[in-house]
């Protein structure tokens, strides 16, 4: 009895001790470290905090959504981004896709995190990212290269987390914003307009409009338009007058929006005599006239030049702009290129509904078409063109979602219309107010214009 009574004790004893040394053990020896995946890195300490926020990449509500298409929050993020093709049409006709798997050259994504144009040949695809903020660093763009030179894999370290420490600046810290060379500068004909340095204050985007002369004392051709701004522009755009005997001030400046982000009723109410003439949001563009075509301004000319930036930070950022404007010999000029200015002032939106409103224009001579843009005020969801008439009735050669910032759309090979035919607007109002609305000037009225250049046959 008592040899199975020490027996078992020892038994219980030996458990015991088995028991303590696999807890201890399971104690002592560390667990294995979680290892992020590296687009998971991405995720965290790029996307989400500089991207994936309010007003930008955050949901489809944004205010930007309908000009981009792309969400990049957390859970949305990798499918938006990775084998789809860009909203950006140079992008597009370049085969890019947002993120291209082994080919970050080819990757969007890749491309609107390098700042500097020079990176990608000089070709402008749109703004720069983050918009309103500062670039990312070397470390952070060479991380995102190298993902997307290992395959773009959604799970899995195929880079060193320890880049993203780097916080070497990918743009200089310096206020060193350098204007290009005016045309006089570059030994050609043409003549420079500015917009001089302007600040930006913090978590605010300020656009404006200053009038300049162009300082032309005879007719001048005008065949290439060249545009360069700061960091963190969204567009600079080039505009002429309907009515010239109600023009702005000269060289004053006019702010769209007060300082408590409400709108000036002064400028917006000038805008309404705006007939487009240049620009977009490719803010750093160059863009050529075809050939033997070109820009008639008259002499004594001005134009209003518009810049619009972003400020996303706690501090001051600025603006600052310069247009070339290149001329040519009236004797080398086949073409006359004539602005599009096609206005559609009948029409009524009942309150609380969506209505489309169609309206057809056409041209009384042969033209070809090189630029389309559209404007509408705040109650527009979408405009479309078509053409009216001949073989290619129907067809839609324009389409914007974005009424704060309508697409400006070049035409490389012109759209050929014969005398008679022409173009179509359709566009579709949400009108979210209790009154009627109709054709006016105010914020709270709505217009119809399709804006562009062609020349005549």
């Amino acid at each position: 009895m008592q040899q199975t009574f020490y027996k078992t004790i020892f038994i219980l004893s030996g458990a015991f001790l088995l028991i303590t040394a696999c807890s201890k053990n399971s104690i002592d020896t560390p667990a294995e470290p979680v290892v992020a995946s590296s687009f998971g890195l991405i995720q965290d300490r790029i996307l989400t905090p500089t991207c994936a926020t309010s007003g930008c990449h955050a949901s489809t509500t944004d205010a930007s959504f309908k000009q981009h298409g792309l969400v990049l929050e957390k859970s949305v993020a990798y499918q938006n981004l990775v084998g789809v093709v860009p909203v950006n049409l140079l992008s597009k006709a370049d085969g890019h896709l947002r993120v291209k798997a082994f080919k970050s050259l080819e990757s969007l994504f890749y491309h609107k995190l390098n700042w500097d144009a020079s990176h990608h040949g000089g070709k402008q695809y749109g703004s720069p990212m983050p918009l309103g903020s500062i670039a990312l660093t070397v470390g952070q763009i060479e991380f995102v290269r190298r993902w997307i030179e290992a395959g773009a894999p959604k799970t899995g370290e195929v880079v060193d987390a320890k880049l993203l420490d780097d916080k070497t600046p990918s743009v200089s810290t310096n206020d060193d914003f350098k204007p290009i060379k005016s045309p006089k500068d570059e030994g050609v004909n043409g003549f420079q307009l500015k917009v001089d340095k302007f600040t930006v204050q913090a978590n605010f985007e300020r656009e404006l409009f200053v009038r300049r002369n162009i300082g032309n004392t005879t007719d001048i051709y005008v065949n290439r338009l060249k545009f360069q701004s700061r960091p963190n522009s969204h567009h600079m755009v080039l505009y002429d007058f309907r009515n010239k005997n109600t023009l702005p001030t000269i060289d004053e400046v006019r702010d769209l929006r007060n300082s408590d982000n409400s709108l000036n009723a002064l400028t917006f109410l000038q805008m309404s005599n705006h007939v487009f003439l240049g620009g977009g949001t490719q803010a750093n563009q160059d863009y050529v006239f075809p050939e033997g075509t070109a820009l008639l301004l008259p002499a004594n000319y001005s134009m209003d030049l518009n810049p619009h930036y972003f400020n996303k930070t706690n501090g001051i950022l600025y603006g600052e702009n310069y247009v070339n404007l290149y001329t040519t010999e009236k004797a080398k000029v086949k073409y006359v290129v004539k602005t599009i200015d096609f206005n559609n002032t009948s029409f009524s939106l009942p309150p609380n509904a969506k209505t489309t409103v169609t309206k057809d224009f056409t041209f009384n001579t042969n033209v070809k078409i090189v630029m389309l843009t559209s404007h509408t005020h705040k109650y527009g969801e979408k405009f479309v063109i078509k053409i009216k008439g001949g073989t290619r009735d129907g067809e839609t050669v324009y389409e914007n979602l974005d009424w704060e910032h309508p697409l400006v759309k070049n035409f490389t090979s012109p759209i050929s219309l014969k005398k008679g035919e022409g173009l179509t607007s359709i566009v579709t109002y949400n009108n979210t107010s209790n009154q009627k609305i109709s054709f006016g000037l105010t914020s709270e009225d709505e217009m119809d214009i399709i804006f562009g250049y062609y020349y005549e046959e």
